[in-house]
């Protein structure tokens, strides 16, 4: 029993999958229930497995099964594998879904909640991750291993925290598209082309991140200070900015995405 099951292969399963095989796991070792076709087909070609189009007995070899399908589809997608999965570690990616919900769901109350985001399929994600008290020190290090090959992952002690680091990180790449998004247009409208404008946004983006990084001792209003002489203009663009409230905006919207995790929970 050392198979690893996937209930659901979409991106983050295959992020996933793809460290799996990159790390040596044989793909006759992991399975991956996946309804459609196409997605079979590509997850096949891409990784060498042979997706099920349907949960069956093939299920209890599993050591681990990770639930990889969206929150709204879980109870639709469990009914047909819990006769199959008690005896596994749970894994679950899913946002909002709480880890009673899949105790009930699979009969196995050794249940880790994991919030990854997609960067995860770069290997430059960072996942999120609480574990039940019945999860011992074992399984939380193979969850670790197997989230590794995709990037970082950060453990919280209370699962209610994990809605947060949904807002935060599991969501937060969409908010870099956006403002990268609006950097392009703007830097369009002042005459670079797309091309340019692009470039040189994400370079900021990824610069700016890992000047962060590199300087834990600065807080990130410290880095923005050095950068912001008054009278500037980058002191023009931050007050222009703090002006039409767009901080406060910010933290409406992380504020909003958790709401709608908590939403997603009590649902599930």
């Amino acid at each position: 029993m050392n198979d690893i099951a996937f209930i659901g292969g979409g991106n983050m399963a295959s992020a996933l999958i793809g460290g799996l095989v990159r790390g040596g796991r044989p793909p006759a070792q992991i399975l991956v229930v996946e309804p459609f076709e196409a997605q079979r087909d590509k997850l096949a070609q891409a990784f060498g497995v042979a997706p099920l189009a349907a949960a069956d007995a093939r299920l209890r070899s599993a050591a681990t099964v990770v639930w990889a399908v969206k929150p709204q589809l879980f109870a639709e997608a469990a009914a047909p594998c819990a006769a199959f999965v008690a005896g596994a570690l749970q894994l679950s990616v899913m946002a909002g879904i709480r880890s009673e919900a899949v105790v009930r769901a699979s009969g196995s109350a050794r249940v880790v909640r994991a919030m990854p985001n997609t960067p995860a399929l770069i290997g430059q994600g960072i996942a999120g991750l609480y574990a039940r008290a019945e999860v011992d020190a074992a399984a939380r290090g193979e969850v670790e291993a197997l989230f590794a090959p995709t990037g970082q992952s950060l453990w919280v002690a209370r699962e209610d925290d994990l809605d947060a680091v949904t807002a935060l990180s599991g969501s937060g790449p969409a908010y870099v598209f956006y403002f990268i998004e609006a950097m392009v247009k703007a830097g369009t409208e002042m005459g670079l082309d797309a091309a340019q404008a692009r470039r040189l946004a994400e370079a900021t983006f990824a610069g700016a991140a890992a000047l962060s990084r590199g300087s834990p001792q600065l807080a990130p209003a410290e880095l923005r200070a050095q950068v912001t002489s008054k009278g500037g203009t980058t002191y023009a663009a931050i007050t222009s900015l703090d002006e039409q409230g767009v901080n406060a905006a910010f933290g409406r919207a992380l504020h909003a995405a958790r709401h709608r995790a908590e939403e997603l929970g009590r649902a599930g």
